[in-house]
C-alpha cells in the first residue's frame, strides 16, 4: 500500500493544474478574506488623496507658502503613484505579488511618518513621493491579487470590489482627517494614515500566500510546496507536480506588453484609462470649489464631494454584481456614455445644494464604475507574467489623466469659459474612452488559458470546505 492510498481523496495529490483549480471551484474563505484585504489596501489610496486636501490648508498657513508652491508638493504624490504604478507593476510580475505588496507598504508607512518631520516644501516633496510610489505599485500588484485570487466566475466582482475601495478610504478617511484636524495640527492626519499602513502589514504577511497563479507561471524554488500550502489554507487537495513551461513561454518577460502581440492592446487600455480618467479627476478636484462659487461655505464643498465618493463606492459594488449577467466590455463602454451625460448635467446644476449633492453622487457612481470596469478588463486581457505590468503601466500613464484633469479646467475657466461649457468639455474625456474600448477585442476566460498554454478544465470542481 502506498503513501497516497492511505489519504483521502481531498488530501491525495492531484495532476491538475492548480491555476485550473482556483478558476473552477467556488471560492474558499481564504479566498474571500485576501479580496476583502485588497480592498482595505486599495483604500490607503482614497484615504491619502483627500487626506493630504484636508491637510494642506494648515500646511500652508504653518508654511506660509504661495498657493502655487502648495499645488507643486500636492502633485508630487501623484507623480510618484505614476511612477511607482509603471516600475513597481513590473516588479511584482518578477518576484511576486506577496513581496512587492509588502515591500510597498513598509514604503507607504515610512513615507507617511516622515511626512510628519517634514520642515520645507523640499523635503515634504520627498515623502510625498516615497509615499506615492508604494500606492502606485501596490496598486497594480492588488489588481493581480484580486484576479488571480478568484474563481472565473467571480473574477470580475472581485475586481470590482477592490477598486471601491478607493472611494470607501476617500469618505471615510476624509471623515477621520477632519476630525483629527478639529484639535491637531496637519501631521496627525499623516500619523494616523502611517498607523493604519503599518497594521496592514502583518496581516499581509501571515494572512495573504503568494498568487498560485504566479508561482505556476514563474515556478521559483519550492513553488510547488509554497502552492500545496496554499491549496491546503484554501481546503484543496494537494497538486503531485508543477504544470509543463514551454520554453518560450519561460523567455517571456515583463517587456511583453510592448510586444507586437500585445502592444495594441496595451495602447487601446492605457488611451481608454487616461481619457476616462481626466473627466473623474475633474469632477473629484473641482466639485468643492464648483460648490463655493455657487455661495455656498466651504464645508458645504466637501460635503458634496463625500457624496461622490458615496456615489463612486455603490456604483462600483453595483457594477461588480452586474458583470455576473453581462458582458464585461459592453458593460464599461455603457456606463462610460452615462459618466458623459452625468458629468455634463452637473455642469447645467442650479445653485441648489440637494441637487448638486444628488447629482454629484450620480457622476461618482458613473465614473468610479467605469474604472471599475477598465481594472477588470486589465485584470482579464494581460496574462498572469505580465498582469501587474500591464495594470501599473495602463494605470501610470492613466495618473498623467488625473495631473492634467484639474489643470485643463483651470485654464478654461481663466479663458472665460462657464461652467456648462467647462463640464461638457470635460466630460467628453468619458465619451472619448468609450470610443477608443470600442476597438478593443477581449479574450474569453478559456482564450487566455489557451494563451498562458494550459486548458481550463470543463468539469467542476467540487466545492472545499467553507466555499460560497
Amino acid at each position: 500500500m502506498t503513501k497516497n492510498d492511505t489519504l483521502r481523496p481531498m488530501d491525495r495529490p492531484q495532476t491538475i493544474d492548480p491555476r485550473d483549480v482556483i478558476a473552477n471551484s467556488p471560492m474558499s474563505r481564504l479566498q474571500m478574506v485576501v479580496i476583502g484585504i485588497t480592498i482595505a489596501l486599495n483604500a490607503l489610496d482614497g484615504f491619502d488623496i483627500l487626506s493630504i486636501s484636508f491637510a494642506s490648508p494648515g500646511i500652508r498657513k504653518e508654511w506660509g507658502i504661495e498657493p502655487a508652491a502648495l499645488g507643486v508638493v500636492l502633485s508630487m504624490e501623484l507623480i510618484g503613484m505614476a511612477i511607482g504604478s509603471i516600475v513597481l507593476g513590473g516588479v511584482s510580475d518578477t518576484i511576486g505579488r506577496r513581496r512587492t505588496t509588502l515591500g510597498c507598504l513598509v514604503m507607504m508607512a515610512f513615507g507617511m511618518f516622515m511626512a510628519t518631520t517634514a520642515t520645507s516644501p523640499v523635503n515634504l516633496s520627498v515623502w510625498r513621493v516615497i509615499t506615492g510610489l508604494g500606492i502606485g505599485g501596490m496598486l497594480a500588484s492588488m489588481n493581480a491579487v484580486a484576479s488571480e485570487f478568484s474563481s472565473n466566475r467571480r473574477r470580475h466582482l472581485s475586481v470590482s470590489l477592490m477598486s471601491i475601495g478607493y472611494p470607501l478610504g476617500a469618505v471615510f478617511g476624509g471623515m477621520v482627517a477632519a476630525r483629527l484636524l478639529r484639535t491637531n495640527d496637519w501631521r496627525s492626519v499623516f500619523y494616523f494614515g502611517s498607523a493604519v499602513t503599518a497594521t496592514l502589514i502583518p496581516i499581509v504577511f501571515f494572512v495573504v500566500p503568494e498568487s498560485i497563479h504566479w508561482l505556476a507561471r514563474k515556478q521559483p524554488r519550492g513553488a510547488l510546496e509554497a502552492i500545496n500550502r496554499a491549496l491546503a489554507r484554501m481546503h484543496h487537495a494537494p497538486v503531485a507536480a508543477l504544470p509543463e513551461i514551454a520554453a518560450d513561454a519561460r523567455r517571456r518577460s515583463v517587456a511583453d506588453i510592448f510586444a507586437p502581440s500585445m502592444v495594441a492592446l496595451t495602447v487601446i487600455v492605457t488611451v481608454a484609462y487616461f481619457f476616462h480618467i481626466t473627466t473623474f479627476y475633474f469632477v473629484m478636484k473641482w466639485v468643492p470649489t464648483i460648490v463655493v462659487d455657487f455661495g455656498f461655505p466651504q464645508s458645504s464643498g466637501a460635503g458634496v464631494l463625500v457624496w461622490g465618493n458615496a456615489g463612486g463606492a455603490t456604483g462600483g459594488a453595483i457594477f461588480g454584481l452586474l458583470t455576473l449577467r453581462f458582458g464585461l466590455k459592453p458593460l464599461t463602454i455603457a456606463v462610460m456614455v452615462l459618466s458623459t451625460v452625468a458629468v455634463m448635467l452637473f455642469g447645467q446644476s442650479p445653485a441648489d445644494l440637494q441637487r448638486l449633492s444628488m447629482i454629484c453622487f450620480a457622476c461618482g457612481f458613473f465614473t468610479n464604475a467605469a474604472i471599475v470596469g477598465m481594472y477588470a478588463i486589465i485584470a482579464q486581457a494581460f496574462p498572469t507574467h505580465v498582469r501587474a505590468s500591464g495594470t501599473g503601466f495602463a494605470v501610470g500613464v492613466g495618473r498623467g489623466g488625473s495631473v492634467l484633469a484639474p489643470i485643463i479646467a483651470g485654464f478654461l475657466f481663466e479663458a472665460g469659459y462657464r461652467l456648462p461649457v467647462v463640464a461638457a468639455i470635460m466630460a467628453l474625456g468619458s465619451l472619448v474612452a468609450a470610443g477608443v474600448l470600442m476597438l478593443l477585442k477581449l479574450e474569453s476566460d478559456r482564450a487566455v488559458a489557451a494563451r498562458e498554454e494550459r486548458v481550463v478544465a470543463p468539469t467542476r470542481i467540487p466545492a472545499p470546505r467553507g466555499a460560497s
